[in-house]
């Protein structure tokens, strides 16, 4: 694809793994870092094994490609968030639970901002059994559609709730979890959403609770077909998780989703997330 780096499609629809850098050059190299953006927007998912980047040079590479989310991430390193089901280096682990289904991280936001452009993962410790991270690209899910469907979906619109995704992980509630997933408000989004670029794609992910204007069983039924459709195995790439390795995933052409492990598992991932600046439309 270019010089500055090399890419070896990984057989899914979607995944590349990179070679040809080292995490010096990918911190602070800015052609590298516009070669992995371009490469991003092809693959859809990136994968550098054996990397071992440091939180500091994960940071400032997720700099080059936008503005990053520096909230507390329980990590010394802002910019930082440690993935990991041990609620003594992460106090709302349990929320990480919902990650074990399919989803598109952003879609629904408290203020209304954007999903996120990219997410970089990096694993410092891995489970012995699951804990695998799965990808599947939206965009292809969208090109696999016949016209008439094309047509169809072209108009409608789903709403996306917290709840949604929070059941399904946590199917008997307490009322004061049900309660403070309302408080998350819904987001209204096009089924397909057309990109700058021309380039189209599905909002699919278990975060989609019904379709606006549709009987609710037969739109919920339609937004499970095309979750299937777009997570056939065919589609799926399926990372293996080794100490070192780094995935950078463009957030809002993929859906995603990790394999369970248990909950005393040593498993920890840094993640360092790029602000999304295009809204779903």
């Amino acid at each position: 694809m270019t010089a500055t780096i090399s890419c070896d499609p990984l057989g899914a629809a979607v995944g590349a793994e990179v070679g040809g850098v080292g995490p010096e050059r990918l911190a602070r190299d800015g052609a590298v870092a516009e070669a992995v953006a371009a490469a991003l927007e092809q693959y859809g998912v990136l994968v550098f094994r054996g990397l071992h980047l440091r939180p500091e040079d994960q940071v400032a590479f997720a700099r080059r490609l936008g503005e990053i989310d520096y909230e507390q991430g329980h990590h010394p390193v802002r910019g930082i968030y440690r993935v990991t089901l041990d609620k003594a280096k992460n106090a709302s682990a349990d929320y990480l639970k919902g990650t074990f289904e399919w989803h598109m991280d952003g879609c629904t936001p408290l203020h209304g901002e954007p999903p996120q452009k990219a997410t970089v993962l990096s694993a410092r410790q891995v489970a012995a059994g699951g804990g695998e991270t799965e990808f599947a690209g939206t965009y292809a899910a969208y090109e696999g559609l016949g016209d008439e469907e094309r047509e169809r979906f072209g108009s409608l619109r789903v709403v996306h709730t917290l709840e949604a995704s929070q059941r399904r992980v946590h199917p008997d509630p307490t009322p004061e979890q049900v309660e403070r997933w309302r408080n998350r408000p819904a987001s209204t989004h096009p089924l397909v959403w057309t990109r700058r670029t021309g380039r189209r794609s599905l909002v699919v992910g278990v975060h989609a609770d019904h379709v606006v204007g549709m009987d609710a069983d037969a739109g919920r039924a339609l937004l499970a077909d095309l979750l299937d459709r777009t997570t056939a195995p065919g589609r799926v790439y399926r990372h293996q998780w080794s100490v070192g390795d780094t995935v950078i995933w463009d957030n809002t052409g993929v859906v995603h989703r990790a394999s369970p492990y248990p909950p005393d598992s040593p498993r920890e991932l840094l993640r360092t997330t790029v602000f999304g600046d295009e809204p779903i439309r």
